[in-house]
């Protein structure tokens, strides 16, 4: 049977957010937007934790994904981060993401006030009474402090727009209660955990690593999905290694930030509180990248 939100399957891309001497790169985020529709991925998440929502502005929230929506016209898919810890400003960001015209929200679980399940609960739904978009719950208790109960996601199912989760608390038991218990599109938060969330329900992912091998983690989703999981199996041991070291080496997005650099994909600027990979991590993920075959 098909899952709700099953259009938002595949892989989408957690874009990261360009800065050049403090302020956004425009430039260079709309040449990321065009990138990854080269590649063939489904679609782009901007503003998210690999987007470093937290340091935005405002004006520089609505202004990404609005660039975002106007540079992939249509070609791809663009699930928004408008989640906030305050009600209120949830339902403004998803708002002006719709006018936008992003596809859909992708809305982090209340960060830092840890509410109740039953906060949470109130929280989404009166996020998804104010605004018509297809909703993504993303729930990531080690950013947020608070976990998202599977009961709780699985009563959110039965709000008509909320579509699909991000599952990133790494555990496979959440993402199998989820699976068993609603119709929900489950997307894997964590790169490494992407197949292993497959093989018990889930149906893509919201990717880090897609910033740099989007067409490798498409290749293994897809295996999966067509029944070869044999050669799915195969590429996640060799992406592995990579998004293990992009994700474990220090907090996202600096390894993978520091790699586009490398790579000539980005600036590789981050914003305080984040600083730059220090010069004793940076050769491990120099050999992840050679290992790989990047470098």
């Amino acid at each position: 049977m098909p899952r709700k939100g099953e259009q938002f399957a595949g892989l989408t891309v957690a874009l990261v957010t360009p800065f050049r001497d403090g302020t956004v790169d425009e430039g260079r985020l709309k040449a990321n937007v065009d990138w990854q529709v080269d590649q063939g991925t489904a679609g782009v998440a901007p503003c998210g934790t690999t987007g470093e929502s937290p340091t935005l502005s405002h004006d520089e929230h609505e202004r990404i994904i609005d660039l975002v929506c106007t540079q992939s016209a249509g070609r791809i898919k663009v699930i928004a981060g408008t989640g906030s810890n305050s009600t209120a400003e949830a339902v403004r960001l998803t708002k002006s993401a719709q006018r936008s015209g992003a596809d859909a929200a992708l809305m982090v679980a209340p960060y830092y006030n840890k509410p109740t399940q039953e906060g949470f609960y109130r929280h989404f739904a009166t996020v998804a009474d104010a605004c018509d978009l297809p909703i993504v719950l993303y729930n990531i208790p080690g950013r947020t402090g608070k976990n998202m109960e599977p009961e709780t996601i699985c009563r959110l199912a039965e709000v008509s727009t909320i579509v699909a989760v991000k599952e990133s608390t790494g555990d496979l038991d959440q993402a199998s209660a989820i699976a068993a218990g609603c119709d929900l599109t489950i997307l894997s938060g964590d790169d490494s955990l992407t197949l292993p969330i497959m093989s018990v329900g889930g149906s893509g992912a919201v990717s880090v690593a897609g910033n740099i091998v989007p067409a490798d983690l498409t290749a293994m989703i897809d295996a999966f999905r067509n029944g070869d999981p044999a050669a799915a199996l195969q590429r996640h041991a060799k992406l592995f290694p990579l998004c293990r070291a992009l994700l474990g080496l220090s907090s996202n997005p600096i390894p993978l930030k520091a790699a586009m650099a490398r790579l000539g994909h980005d600036t590789g600027e981050v914003r305080l509180p984040l600083v730059e990979l220090d010069s004793a991590t940076m050769p491990k993920l120099e050999q992840a990248l050679a290992d790989y075959g990047l470098l």
